[in-house]
């Protein structure tokens, strides 16, 4: 058995309902090849975002990407979601209403490199904005900051070219550090997040937010 194919069918396992679990067991093979699709579509992203970092750092001698990370969204996550928003767990459904089964995170060193690296992105013309969501310029009321793109970019089949979704979430390392502490503090199983914790964790966001500016600053000092 392929790893997809194991993958698949731990995701049938996975499920408690029965329907949905028969469901996925007789369109397996559609399901698979949905999310080949949405991987593919994330490597090309990612590709895209890696060219990105290699013309920069031959312009300016450095790398304004630190990390890049990719996830598909597992399909108890879609159900789920589709459920909440009232729709049918369907194929169709799932392409047309869920703007979020394939991610990709770019962390990057500096917060002028944010919107450098996603206005270049958005200039290629095989990309298409879908929808754009600034919570750096202005933040949740957690603290949480980051750049949300949702774009569609084609993928080349044997005999299509199938425009696909991702969505992709461009932070700083501060950025990406307390959102990353934020999640494994809220959602503890364990233990009762409280109004004091969600005082300090906003505190912590402004404290990151110093960081970046500080570090934008010096950055602007040196010419880099």
């Amino acid at each position: 058995m392929s790893t997809n194919e194991e993958r698949i069918k731990d995701e049938i396992v996975a499920f408690s309902d029965v329907m949905a679990m028969e469901w996925i067991a007789r369109r397996g093979a559609e399901i698979e090849r949905l999310m080949a699709y949405y991987r593919c579509a994330m490597m090309e992203i990612e590709t895209k975002f890696k060219v990105l970092d290699q013309e920069y750092s031959l312009q300016h001698d450095r790398n304004p990407i630190n990390d890049i990370k990719t996830r598909l969204k597992r399909m108890a996550s879609i159900k789920e979601k589709l459920e909440r928003k009232g729709l049918p767990f369907t194929m169709e459904a799932i392409e047309e209403n869920l703007n979020d089964v394939a991610g990709i995170r770019v962390v990057c060193s500096f917060a002028d490199d944010v919107y450098t690296l996603a206005d270049a992105l958005l200039k290629q013309d095989d990309i298409t904005l879908i929808k754009k969501k600034d919570y750096i310029k202005a933040p949740k009321k957690s603290g949480y900051r980051s750049l949300h793109l949702v774009v569609a970019v084609p993928i080349f089949l044997e005999n299509e070219k199938r425009p696909m979704k991702v969505e992709i979430q461009l932070r700083t390392i501060a950025m990406d550090c307390w959102a990353s502490l934020e999640h494994q503090l809220k959602y503890k199983k364990d233990r009762t997040f409280t109004k004091a914790m969600e005082s300090e964790l906003l505190l912590c966001a402004e404290l990151s937010t110093q960081l970046d500016e500080k570090m934008d600053s010096l950055r602007a000092g040196m010419d880099i």
